[in-house]
């Protein structure tokens, strides 16, 4: 976490500005973000040139601000939010942002600093209590004389000023929020304050979820679901009451509901109301994180709340791990808010490498999350949801690395499903421990950690063993446990117009049926067919709408204009869907695979073997998206583009026909034009 750019306002009106904008970049730098935009120095600039002038002003009309501490860029901490400046004054703090060149003060940006403030009241130790004062600076736009209050008296009403007036605005908001009795603010106390959520807002977030209507996050209950989390539950009141640390290790096939489980546990309700602490859930998956957030959002606004007041509480037990851990890892002795945290997806943790390489750090993800939770003075729960072979980027350790930082730690009891010892299909053969459960350890198998699946979804349970036979390139076995297609329509074709009218006939919106186009990252090729897939697009396209927004919606899945990559999907399911294979895996030869990836204008071979299992974890992820049915899109080739090998898809055709996928009619009975 960045502790900002701080001075006392008499050094600050003098301190050179080429210095004070070096401090900024390497105080930005320090947050992950290495390389700074030019236009984020210009804005520098002139933000430093008027607040030099405006503490000029201020020192010349009340002495006594002298004293007062500026901060700029300070990080929030664990909440991913840095304001341009916070003024220190007294016993009042206020939060300034800037809008340079703005004509006007339009609500987006009075909301910006609002959630600073709301941010620094709910969540920062040393603002609790404090008058907080949000100041949006438009630096061209005309004197305003009076503003509206916002919702929440704890912080005080919004000021809007602009570059000629600051100065008169804040000694306005000082003098109108200080109190002559009120202790002063420390300012090395407050930069190193710690995340502390208040009451408050963490029972706001817990009645918002009790509400929540959520059938968007995911479309599978597992028919053990409630059993596994009254036994997460009890673990829970027995680390509690006997003080004790436990890790658990929650199994299930894809759309078993692990996600689920994790949230509904975080703010179990009887554990609240026995006077326990709050959970949080974490997850290193950024889409999966924001679809959640904003399914809970919308669920929200239909009730007739505010947006920005529900995206405020839903933030506090939805968090990214890497934030999470970054910020203990910056503050050393901080303890943990939260006594239990749910880790969902575990096995996508980083490991000693890419955290070395991304963190600093010469410890796996999983590592350092005992670490932090052995700060803690008694108890601490640790719950895993664990899914199988679904690693897909480089550093992503698997279910293999927490077995490792669990063996060097005797005091953590394990409970555990049975599929993490025996390397069972849920978890794709991996095993906690290698070479056996280590001596030492307390080790609980639990059958209630597993997420049996129901009748309701026991096709499911099918198709995730038979994508495993078909990444194996065992096709006989793949054949026998082929879905029946009237309980699970499942097909392939070289046609993308058939698979599109396929899925508009087969999904029904009106029933809260999702359709939707899915398709590897590494295929820039499929560019020929309409379908961008380069990571630029992605990461600027609203996936959270594209899986939430209704069927008219033309960001939604149900338009098939864009498709989801296994970043975007992991974690998350759809009724129908529409899976567009790439020429980054292909047979080669009788039970060989060829791995690829596209760079520039050409292919290249793919020949490490931990990228390999990438890509193989890349369709296992794709493969096993579809809740109802799924119709595979195998590109027909162009003989004239040798980026778009015709032979090489073909191939994949002779694959899947032995495996027992049927080719998909054009006549299709309910074929929509």
């Amino acid at each position: 976490m960045s502790r900002g750019v701080r001075y006392p306002l008499s050094d600050f009106m003098l301190v050179d500005d080429v210095q004070l904008l070096g401090e900024l970049t390497d105080a930005v730098a320090s947050t992950g973000i290495q390389v700074t935009r030019t236009t984020q120095i210009e804005t520098w600039k002139t933000q430093v040139m008027l607040l030099q002038r405006c503490a000029s002003e201020l020192i010349q009309r009340y002495g006594a601000a002298k004293d007062w501490h500026l901060i700029l860029e300070y990080e929030l901490p664990r909440r991913q939010k840095r304001p341009d400046a916070i003024l220190l004054a007294d016993d009042v703090i206020l939060v300034i942002e800037f809008k340079v060149g703005a004509t006007s003060h339009d609500a987006s940006s009075r909301w910006q600093v609002e959630d600073y403030c709301l941010n620094l009241r709910d969540f920062h130790g040393g603002s609790s209590g404090r008058a907080i004062v949000p100041v949006l600076c438009s630096t061209a736009a005309p004197i305003v004389t009076s503003s509206p209050p916002i919702s929440n008296s704890r912080v005080a009403p919004i000021r809007l000023t602009n570059a000629d007036d600051l100065a008169n605005v804040l000694l306005s908001a000082y003098s109108a929020q200080h109190d002559p009795h009120g202790a002063p603010i420390d300012a090395d106390t407050w930069v190193d304050a710690p995340y502390r959520p208040t009451l408050s807002v963490i029972e706001a977030a817990e009645r918002l979820y009790e509400n929540h209507d959520v059938r968007e996050i995911s479309h599978s209950y597992a028919s053990n679901l409630d059993a596994t989390t009254d036994l997460l539950a009890e673990v829970i009141r027995d680390a509690r009451t006997q003080n004790r640390r436990y890790v658990c290790f929650v199994t299930g096939v894809p759309g078993a509901g692990k996600t689920l489980t994790g949230l509904n546990l975080v703010h179990d309700p009887s554990l609240r109301a026995e006077g326990g602490p709050s959970g949080i859930f974490l997850s290193g998956n950024g889409p999966l994180v924001k679809v959640v957030r904003e399914a809970l959002v919308l669920s929200q606004q239909r009730a007739g709340r505010r947006r920005q007041d529900s995206a405020h509480e839903v933030s506090t037990f939805i968090q990214n791990v890497h934030q999470f851990l970054r910020y203990h890892r910056e503050h050393p002795t901080a303890l943990p808010h939260e006594h239990v945290v749910v880790f969902d997806e575990a096995q996508r943790a980083w490991d000693q490498k890419q955290m070395l390489r991304k963190q600093g750090v010469d410890r796996s993800e999983a590592a350092e999350l005992f670490d932090v939770m052995d700060r803690l003075n008694g108890w601490a729960v640790i719950i895993a949801l664990v899914g199988g072979g679904q690693e897909i980027f480089l550093g992503e350790a698997g279910l293999e690395e927490w077995g490792r930082a669990v063996a060097v730690r005797p005091d953590w009891r394990v409970v555990a499903s049975p599929e993490v010892v025996s390397g069972g299909a849920s978890v794709s053969g991996h095993r906690l421990f290698a070479d056996g459960i280590p001596s030492g350890i307390e080790f609980r198998p639990e059958p209630l950690a597993h997420l049996g699946v129901g009748v309701r979804s026991f096709r499911a349970q099918r198709l995730a063993e038979w994508v495993d036979a078909v990444l194996s390139l065992d096709t006989e076995c793949a054949r026998s446990l082929m879905p029946d297609c009237r309980e699970f329509p499942f097909y392939f074709t070289r046609d993308l117009k058939i698979a599109k009218a396929w899925l508009r006939a087969r999904s029904e919106p009106d029933n809260g049926q999702r359709s939707g186009l899915i398709a590897t990252s590494e295929d820039q090729r499929l560019r020929a067919y309409g379908l961008e897939r380069s990571s630029a697009f992605r990461l600027d396209y609203s996936f959270e709408k594209w899986f939430l927004m209704p069927p008219a919606d033309v960001r939604s899945s149900h338009a098939l204009e864009v498709a989801a990559s296994e970043f975007e999907c992991q974690g998350l399911e759809l009724d129908w869907v529409g899976l567009c294979w790439g020429g980054d895996l292909t047979p080669f030869k009788p039970g060989a695979w060829e791995y690829r990836k596209f760079r520039g204008s050409t292919w290249h071979q793919v020949r490490s073997d931990i990228e390999r299992t990438y890509v193989r974890n890349r369709y296992r992820v794709l493969l096993t998206r579809a809740r109802l049915g799924m119709v595979i899109w195998i590109p027909p080739g162009k003989a004239i583009d040798s980026t778009l090998d015709p032979a090489r898809f073909d191939r994949v055709q002779t694959l899947l026909e032995a495996a027992g996928v049927p080719e998909l009619r054009p006549d299709f009975k309910r074929a929509q034009a």
